[in-house]
């Protein structure tokens, strides 16, 4: 057990993340509860995405909040022994205030603090990045207590507010390039990317997990980040990686997206057997991340950009889907409203191929509205008789979330 004194220390001098140079507002702000709310806001994400410096900011307005950081070393080995002696503390420091927790998935069974806290009218902020731990002990212990939002490193429209590069193809390219994560923008040193995947994978994947060896995810990770938008079956993934059994390759899977490294893609389909048994698709968390640690011989601005598209969606609280027929047709992300083809460049030798994906894809249960997003074209083209625009990247990605 900590000492009451450790815990008072820890405390009293533990403060939010300072943000250094300019202070970005984040899109997800727009979408948070205004005021104070009697449910926890939960934000979830990646490391190193921002979410600390977006708790600070919901911090500041709210004189005598306390906050505390759960990755601090002197907290190392708290446990459930711990809160009778961490809530007494901590109501003598702020009454039934604010409290806002960093990474509150490194405390075990952190979910019955919270209720505590809840329960004795604090209002609460935490941030985690685990996405599946957060919401099984969310749902288990949480219902109807908690509302949950997912923070992404930045946006091309953030990336345009964090650098001094102006709307338009040029910081586009540099967007694709370079990805959203703060650290790296300022730095531009691709180790600290490469550092971040290695931290992720041996800290939240194998160490949590209590893997023996973290090889088989490493491999996992580096493969799908090189082959983002490709459908893979796990029996291929198995095959290809060595990976002893297809459980396994399951299993690494799913603690790859828990630690939002990556994101499952499914396929769309009104029959429910067809989407259990079509392979998913894969995308990474951010380009930057994928192109320093994929290496690429070939120019693969076409991924990247498809990759970007992808995150926009999901920033945008869509759920996307892919459609198709296999040597038929394909479309790349179908939502309830959308269907949408992404191509570098819309040309007389690909225009077949993409608007055939466009007609079946609308076609398919439900009313949904063709889009094409390039790298520079504007234009529109008729698809059954209905316009389909085709526009640049850069506009589409600069619009509000």
């Amino acid at each position: 057990m900590l000492l009451r004194n450790t815990l008072i220390e820890v405390l009293r001098d533990q403060h939010p993340p300072i943000t250094h140079g300019q202070e970005i507002a984040r899109s997800v702000a727009h979408r948070l509860p205004a005021g104070d709310s009697l449910h926890a806001l939960v934000l979830t994400g990646v490391r190193r995405c921002g979410k600390s410096i977006l708790q600070a900011q919901l911090m500041r307005p709210r004189l005598g909040a306390l906050y505390l950081n759960i990755e601090d070393t002197r907290l190392y080995g708290m446990g459930p022994e711990d809160f009778p002696a961490l809530l007494e503390v901590m109501g003598e420091l702020v009454g039934t205030g604010p409290i806002f927790l960093d990474e509150i998935q490194e405390l075990p069974e952190w979910q019955r603090l919270v209720r505590t806290l809840l329960d004795r009218g604090h209002r609460l902020c935490v941030t985690g990045s685990n996405a599946s731990l957060l919401g099984r002990e969310l749902g288990a212990k949480l219902t109807g207590r908690h509302q949950s939002f997912e923070v992404f490193p930045f946006s091309y429209t953030e990336y345009l507010a964090f650098t001094p590069e102006a709307r338009g193809a040029a910081s586009l390219s540099a967007y694709l390039d370079h990805g959203g994560f703060p650290g790296y923008l300022r730095e531009r040193d691709p180790q600290l990317l490469q550092q971040l995947l290695r931290d992720i994978v041996e800290r939240d994947i194998a160490q949590r997990h209590h893997l023996r060896e973290a090889r088989h995810v490493m491999n996992l990770v580096l493969f799908l980040l090189a082959n983002t938008g490709q459908p893979l079956s796990f029996q291929r993934l198995t095959k290809a990686l060595a990976i002893p059994t297809v459980s396994q390759t399951s299993r690494y899977l799913e603690f790859l997206q828990d630690a939002y490294l990556l994101f499952a893609l499914p396929k769309f389909s009104p029959s429910f057997r067809q989407r259990v048994v079509a392979p998913n698709k894969y995308y990474a968390i951010d380009n930057g991340l994928r192109r320093v640690n994929s290496p690429n011989l070939t120019p693969d601005v076409g991924h990247r950009l498809e990759n970007a598209v992808f995150l926009s969606l999901r920033q945008r609280g869509l759920k996307p889907a892919y459609a198709g027929e296999r040597d038929a047709w394909e479309c790349d992300f179908v939502t309830d409203e959308w269907a949408i083809q992404v191509c570098a460049e819309l040309t007389p030798f690909n225009r077949a191929r993409e608007l055939e994906g466009l007609r079946q894809a609308c076609a398919l249960p439900g009313t949904r509205q063709g889009l094409i997003v390039t790298l520079e074209q504007r234009d529109q083209v008729v698809v059954d008789n209905r316009p389909v625009n085709v526009v640049p990247a850069w506009d589409w990605l600069d619009t509000p979330v």
